[in-house]
């Protein structure tokens, strides 16, 4: 096989986290490519009309088309290698680090690289995977393939719907279709409280009077061609259907907003350890996995609520990848409590004179919580939260060498 071209970055994935790594890594004097599947760079942002992206970083509400011009932009100023219309077939382990092998209109192509960033991303769960059963019609759509529809194709997917599901996607599609003049019969929760983010609760469905109804789900689809009508049941609490509850809506498209899913069958292939919660790798506190000088950031690490974490992630990504060298220093794990989502970084090197950010969920609503940090039973941080929400990502600055980690420390994590 040909290689065209060495480097020392290849950043997989052309969105927002892609776009950082890639900019930071070139920042960092490295030689980088970006290879993107889709013919624009931008990610799923492209199709993000609605504003509040960037409050975080640039202090201002912006769409997310105007979030990712400001991150292709600077990529274009600093001149950095890409390819668009590209396919990743192929990774494998080198002397020089990794051969990439990928296919676009010029044919199979390998590069070489010394570390590979992943930002590939995520895709949503389909209806097979959330057990509805009935018929195939047309008319059954997941929330971004219907934000699609509405807002790059300029076509309505449907005149009344049914959204399974309160993810910050579905809310908003809510929105838009009741703006585009179709009628939205109701956004159905099988959880007993939302998915989503609370001004997104506020912003999409109360102020436009779209009903919430938790602790129910669609358990059947009806129609031949076209979706006709579904049927919705109350669920228990382990989110089993209750029988005698079923009620049928009539409606010409379900649109499913329930759950994200990391892409990540490259990351495997090349070994990478994923973490059951995440469905994102194990990573430390650079975003490195345990393959070394492969680094994962935005979506494909875990399913981030803003898009301001994403980038900042694909930026440690980036400026550790361009600063890669091979080395033996002690890393501990980051034990987290049963109160816990899950924790993002799940390890860290030891004797770091550094701030490190923590991203954490908590399993349930939590009000008036205590999060802390015990290492060899003493507690060495704490800091507490006036409610915790598990739809609500939350983010912590804590600086490691404040700690006094060691080599054979124990370190726990718990918020109770």
């Amino acid at each position: 096989m040909l290689i065209v071209k060495k480097y020392d970055v290849i950043v997989i994935g052309g969105g927002p986290a892609g776009l950082a790594a890639a900019i930071s890594a070139k920042k960092e004097n490295a030689e980088v490519l970006l290879i993107e599947r889709e013919s624009r760079l931008g990610g799923i942002l492209k199709q993000c009309i609605h504003d509040g992206f960037g409050l975080v970083r640039f202090g201002e509400k912006l769409s997310g088309p105007e979030y990712a011009e400001k991150f292709i932009e600077e990529f274009h100023l600093l001149k950095i290698d890409y390819k668009v219309l590209t396919f990743v077939t192929y990774i494998k382990k080198i002397d020089y680090g990794f051969e990439v092998t990928v296919v676009n209109k010029d044919g199979v192509i390998s590069y070489e690289t010394k570390t590979i960033v992943l930002s590939t991303g995520c895709r949503e769960r389909t209806a097979k995977q959330v057990s509805i059963h009935g018929t195939r019609p047309a008319g059954v759509f997941t929330a971004g393939t219907a934000q699609h529809f509405t807002n790059i194709l300029g076509e309505m997917p449907t005149k009344k719907c049914v959204i399974l599901g309160s993810g910050d996607i579905g809310l908003i599609m809510a929105r838009r279709l009741t703006l585009e003049g179709a009628k939205v019969c109701g956004v159905y929760e099988a959880k007993p409280s939302p998915s989503g983010l609370t001004r997104n609760i506020m912003q999409c469905l109360t102020d436009f009077d779209i009903p919430l109804y938790l602790s129910r789900t669609v358990t059947r689809v009806f129609g031949q061609d076209r979706l006709e009508a579904v049927e919705i049941s109350k669920v228990d609490e382990s989110m089993k259907p209750i029988s005698g509850t079923e009620e049928i809506i009539e409606c010409d498209a379900l649109i499913l907003s329930v759950g994200l899913i990391p892409e990540n069958e490259l990351a495997e292939n090349l070994g990478v350890i994923l973490d059951p919660r995440t469905k994102g790798p194990i990573c430390d506190e650079k975003f490195m996995t345990n393959v070394p000088g492969i680094f994962s950031c935005g979506n494909a690490l875990h399913v981030n609520d803003l898009v301001d974490y994403v980038s900042e992630s694909g930026e440690i990504a980036g400026k550790a990848a361009a600063h890669y060298r091979k080395d033996e220093k002690k890393i501990v794990n980051l034990n987290v409590s049963s109160n816990f989502f899950y924790m993002v970084p799940q390890k860290v090197h030891v004797n770091l004179e550094e701030e490190i950010i923590l991203y954490f969920r908590s399993r349930d609503v939590m009000e008036k919580a205590v999060f802390s940090i015990k290492v060899d039973g003493k507690t060495v941080f704490e800091k507490k939260y006036f409610n915790l929400k598990p739809p609500e990502m939350e983010r912590l600055i804590v600086n490691l060498s404040d700690l006094g980690i060691k080599q054979d420390s124990k370190v726990e994590m718990e918020v109770q």
